[in-house]
């Protein structure tokens, strides 16, 4: 988890909130996730644009996803989530 956003767990959610409220700012739409939620949301689309990153070449093994990377990683999450709420409905 330390290697996500390049510190320690702490770091990891403060900047995953961060992500995650960002990608919830950028998106259009009412999400309604709450506060635990939008930082799973933060540090799940650094997760996802580490790999996508790491699979394109962009991130060398054990380098952090970046920040920008990270709120947009969010957002493909959040889309995602959208859809598939919208299927259950």
């Amino acid at each position: 988890m330390e290697q996500i956003f390049g510190g320690g767990i702490i770091w990891t959610i403060f900047i995953g909130l961060i992500a995650g409220l960002l990608a919830r700012a950028i998106k259009p739409g009412n999400d309604k996730l709450n506060l635990f939620w939008t930082i799973i949301l933060g540090i799940g689309g650094a997760l996802l644009a580490w790999y996508i990153g790491g699979l394109v070449g962009w991130y060398e093994p054990g380098e952090p996803a970046g920040f920008i990377a990270s709120v947009v990683g969010a957002i493909v999450l959040l889309v995602l989530y959208g859809m598939l709420r919208r299927k259950k409905a």
